[in-house]
């Protein structure tokens, strides 16, 4: 239906005039009065007219400036910020998303081991690792003086692209490295600059419900976790593995192939060595999660071929694990795995997957670990955790060739954990906590660690 367009000022003043009887003849003082002010007002309508045309033209050229700064400035009309006008994904597909994160960690702690130092260089000068304390020969009188270190070798940044196509294909790429890579010779150590490699963490894709890459074990629930100073802290009780995989996701349930490797120890001299490219079959992982508001459990699975030359063995395993909240301010962290063959995915490796005996036959070990801990937050900005960890494993003293050196392997370790963590600003962190650990050999030699270890890490 057209619509009736309002008569504009204009057209209803000349049809005045028009009607007006004796405006065009014989017209009275009053009457051409009152044509005077006809026109006077027809000029004005005119003139407010061009005025509105004028307004309306300088409305639509400063929205066009606006637009421009908003593009210059980051601000896109969906309202995401933009790092600059033209893609920065120069050769990825047109829409995609581009991500980058990460955080700087400063860790200074003092250690004070009974059985001796923690070898400069190793691992367990850095953070928490259960192997790496010192346990001695009977009677020895090792070097019991603390010892201090810094770093910033937790450091790390990611990077992250992802795209969504018309027909809803989600597709992600990620990459993630820290600085955890050692110190080089040729570049620098800790004499003078104490540079650390860049090491990859993380690097995959993912499209829909698979995933091809290295990442997380799917072994392991990384949700379960406690917040600790430490880089791990639970190192005993928890899986912890980044591998080579391709996985699939489906709702609550997952399944992977994983990169394979086994680790022996030979039985006559507890020494352990990796057999690296001796399996063939990979690992097969699969997990199952369910959340919600009380917060999540997981249970997962592990089934390997464990090699060694030409022997090889089968192991299995089971972790369980959650996260339970205890109303606003509180929650319990927990998980329990055991398993043959669980060697390498529990506590950095502290046993190993198989021993060797005397008649070059390979056995899968036993192995069992654990960790609860509670979280407390007594104000947004400041929270405390309370950390216990464990793991133990079956040497088996009826295998052939066991003798007296085969007790020098790991039977058990063992530690506590508390800390304080502030958050003065969102992002940063400043922290310390308190740590025992303790290792036992089989032939109950043990050797334990006291760490006072403090933090400051910013996130962006």
């Amino acid at each position: 239906m057209t619509k009736r367009r309002p008569l504009r000022p204009l057209a209803a003043a000349m049809m005045i005039a028009l009607i007006a009887p004796g405006v065009a003849f014989g017209q009275t003082a009053k009457e051409r009065e009152l044509e005077a002010r006809i026109a006077q007002l027809e000029a004005q309508v005119q003139a407010l007219l061009q005025s509105q045309q004028q307004t309306q033209a300088t409305v639509a050229e400063t929205r066009t400036q606006l637009d421009e700064v908003k593009v210059a400035q980051g601000a896109a009309d969906d309202g995401k910020p933009r790092i600059q006008r033209s893609p920065i994904l120069t050769a990825g597909n047109p829409g995609s998303t581009f991500s980058y994160g990460g955080f700087i960690k400063l860790d200074a702690m003092t250690t004070d081991t009974s059985d001796g130092v923690i070898a400069e260089g190793s691992a367990g000068r850095l953070f928490y690792v259960p192997s790496t304390i010192p346990v001695v020969a009977n009677g020895a009188e090792p070097d019991t003086d603390p010892y201090t270190d810094f770093h910033a070798a937790f450091s790390r940044f990611w990077l992250a692209a992802d795209h969504v196509t018309e027909g809803g294909d989600k597709f992600k790429a990620m990459i993630e490295v820290d600085m955890f890579g050692g110190g080089s010779a040729n570049l620098g150590n800790e004499v003078s600059t104490n540079t650390h490699g860049v090491t990859v963490r993380h690097a995959y894709v993912s499209w829909n419900k698979w995933l091809a890459g290295q990442t997380w074990s799917n072994f392991q629930d990384v949700a379960a976790l406690p917040e600790a100073v430490d880089f791990v802290g639970v190192t005993e009780g928890t899986t912890f593995v980044r591998q080579a995989q391709v996985r699939y996701t489906s709702g609550p349930f997952s399944v992977a192939l994983e990169n394979p490797l086994t680790t022996v120890s030979n039985v006559a001299t507890a020494a352990r060595n990796n057999a690296g490219g001796s399996n063939l079959v990979p690992d097969l992982t699969a997990r199952y999660v369910t959340k919600g508001d009380w917060g999540h459990f997981s249970v997962a699975g592990l089934l390997r071929q464990l090699k060694s030359g030409d022997e090889s063995t089968s192991g299995a395993a089971v972790s369980l694990s959650g996260k339970f909240n205890l109303g606003a301010s509180d929650d319990i962290r927990w998980m329990a795995n055991y398993g043959s063959g669980i060697g390498r995915y529990l506590a950095f490796g502290l046993g190993a997957d198989a021993v060797l005996d005397a008649n070059g036959e390979l056995h899968a070990q036993n192995g069992a670990g654990g960790f609860v801990a509670w979280r407390h937050a007594f104000t947004p900005q400041l929270r405390t955790n309370l950390m216990y960890s464990v793991a133990e494993f079956d040497n088996d003293k009826g295998l052939a060739g066991w003798g007296p050196l085969s007790y020098a392997a790991v039977e058990r370790a063992q530690s506590f954990h508390a800390n304080l963590i502030y958050s003065p600003f969102p992002k940063l962190d400043i922290g310390a906590e308190i740590s025992w650990g303790e290792r036992t050999l089989e032939d109950d030699r043990e050797g334990d660690l006291r760490r006072i270890h403090t933090t400051v890490k910013y996130s962006f």
